[in-house]
């Protein structure tokens, strides 16, 4: 386990304008592959980007697939906590995450659903090759800001900022 310190040196804020735009763009870019039949989004990050996606594709049948992996300071082993009551998702299955990082959580989630797509907005270089589609690469040490981890706050000017 590593400390969020040393892992990630540079911040990239995501706006909830973002955020849609981008989840947008990445169901234009999942229209045309084939007619999807469900959803199957990875809890919790994938919650918000799943329900954009399910809209924009008509996608009626979204279910979760809930993984924990890691918290803000540390990144461990990925362990199932909830996964749907499914035999075999076929290849009509879209799986759809906020972020593949290091493609721990991707491979367990790719493990138990091999044949479905997996789409992530977001994608660091470790994970990148464990999803099929995704809008944006950034760098593996950089830590994404979602929207539903961040709040507006007053922000002190850089003159009064010690140095």
């Amino acid at each position: 386990m590593s400390d969020a310190a040393d892992r990630y040196h540079k911040t990239y804020p995501v706006s909830w304008d973002q955020l849609q735009r981008d989840c947008r763009a990445l169901a234009w870019r999942l229209l045309n592959l084939r007619p999807w039949t469900r959803i199957l989004a990875v809890a919790r990050g994938g919650l918000v980007p799943a329900a954009i996606i399910a809209r924009e594709l008509n996608i009626r049948l979204v279910d979760t697939v809930c993984v924990s992996s890691y918290t803000l300071r540390t990144q461990g082993e990925a362990s199932i906590l909830k996964r749907p009551d499914l035999e075999d998702m076929d290849e009509d299955c879209l799986i759809v995450d906020d972020l593949v990082d290091t493609g721990r959580t991707a491979k367990v989630v790719r493990d138990l659903f091999p044949r479905a797509h997996f789409a992530a907005v977001y994608a660091k270089p470790e994970g990148r090759p464990l999803v099929d589609s995704y809008i944006t690469e950034v760098s593996q040490d950089t830590w994404i800001l979602f929207p539903w981890d961040s709040t507006c706050a007053f922000c002190t000017p850089i003159v009064d900022q010690d140095r």
